[in-house]
This record gives structure tokens, sequence and C-alpha cells, in this order.
């Protein structure tokens, strides 16, 4: 009753809410700053005008919104690397436009090297409502602060979950309904939750197949492929091949007995 108390009281002084529609509308406008050959909808320099002066008008800082201009170059060669990584591992790509436009990874990864470069600057709340604004679209749910390498490649998408304390090296590629959680965590004397690390760490070069769960503070050394369904809570070394166990085939039930 305490806890809940508490939360009642934080939730009443709040001030300086930012609005969801004009954190959709910079998203939009900054998909015109990455992308110009394929939206073009406003071009590429009114667009970044217009996507600073609604992120001024959200964080109330000139200082955030120049600061995160002179880093759009470098989250726009990261969103490039990661177009080409989705390329890269789907023979079904007919061309780079499709990825663009059609593919959940390229949405998400805007969403999240744009979010996690505003957790950075010590932005409060955008970034978590720019990544569930991605989560919602795609299905994929990223936290901003996990950290992500280049050339980072997602296949379907749906169901996936990066924790926020995360860590994913280069060239990694995950499938659908993959989570990368939490085994647990702790409390302190107030008995708030405890934020340290507590999800799992990808090298370089991991391949992690469809609906296998990785928790906990692991390591899953570099070029690695785990395959899928796997349950998966210990550390694993380079060059390493994790599959499930082969399917076990029993006689016919009988009598009405189940497994």
């Amino acid at each position: 009753m305490e806890k809940l108390k508490e939360v009642l009281n934080g939730l009443g002084k709040i001030t300086d809410i930012p609005s969801p529609e004009s954190v959709s509308r910079m998203m939009n406008l900054f998909r015109n700053v990455f992308f110009p050959e394929l939206y073009r909808d406003v071009a590429p320099g009114p667009a970044e005008k217009m996507a600073a002066a609604l992120l001024e008008e959200q964080t109330g800082s000139r200082t955030i919104s120049e600061n995160f201009l002179s880093e759009l170059p470098k989250i726009k060669d990261l969103l490039l690397k990661d177009v080409a990584a989705v390329a890269h591992n789907d023979p079904a790509v007919t061309s780079i436009a499709e990825v663009v436009l059609s593919y959940p990874a390229i949405t998400v990864m805007m969403h999240y090297r744009v979010a996690h470069v505003l957790l950075q600057m010590g932005v409060p709340l955008i970034p978590r409502i720019i990544t569930e604004m991605a989560h919602s679209i795609t299905g994929i749910d990223i936290h901003p602060a996990a950290r992500i390498g280049e050339y980072f490649a997602i296949d379907h998408g749906t169901g996936i979950v990066i924790g926020a304390t995360s860590i994913i090296g280069n060239h990694v590629m995950l499938y659908q309904g993959v989570t990368l959680g939490a085994k647990n965590f702790s409390y302190d004397e107030h008995g708030c939750p405890i934020d340290k690390p507590r999800h799992p760490i990808l090298e370089d070069n991991v391949t992690v197949y469809s609906n296998t769960t990785i928790l906990g503070r692991v390591t899953i050394g570099h070029d690695t492929v785990v395959g899928g369904n796997v349950w998966l809570t210990h550390d694993v070394p380079p060059y390493s091949r994790i599959l499930q166990t082969r399917a076990i085939t029993h006689p016919l039930f009988e009598d009405g007995a189940g497994i």
C-alpha cells in the first residue's frame, strides 16, 4: 500500500510531459533525413530543421537539439549498415528499397538508434516513447539502453525482446521470438528493483534462431550459432553450436494416458 501511495504521489508531480504525437512526427521527419531517396514528403534539409525544432520543444533544450543533430551522420551510417546486414542475410530481398520500406528490422532500428543516442544524452522519457512506438508497429521490443553494434540484422522479428542491459556486438543476427532477458533481479532496502547488468552479452558474429530464450548476465562467445527453441542460462564459448535436443518418439498413448 505504501508503494502504491508513493507511485500515485509521484504521478502528481510529473511536469513537462512530451507529446507522443509530436515525437511520432519527429521520427517521421528523421526518416526523411536518413533515407531521402525513399521518403520524399519533406526534403532532408527542412526535415532536419523541423525535427530539431520538435526535439527542442519536447526537451526544452536547444543544446540537446543541437548536440543530437551533430550525431545524425553517425546514426545514418549505422542504419545503412543495418540495411546492408538485413539484405546480406535474406535471399528473399530483391532491393535495398524493399528492405528500407517494408522490413520491420529497419523501422525498429531507426527508432532504437535515435532513442539510444537521446538516452545517452540524458533525455528522460522520450527514448522510451520512441522505442515503444516501434514496438507497437513491429512487435519487436528493444530497450533504448541496450547496446547494439554495427551490421545488426533481424529476420521476421515479431516477438523479439532485448532487455535494457543487453550488449550485442557486430554482425549479429536474430530471428523472431528471441528473448534476451533477465534471469532474476535484486531489490534495495526500500524494496525497489536494482538496475544492474542482468541481460546477456552477444559477441560478434552470433546468430540466434527463432523462439530461443537467453537469460541472465551470460556471454555468448563470438561466431556462435544458437538453434531454435533453446533455453540458455549459461556462458557459451566462441565457435559453439547450441542445438535443441532431438525429439523423442513415444509409442501411442493407451487408455487415455498422457505424457
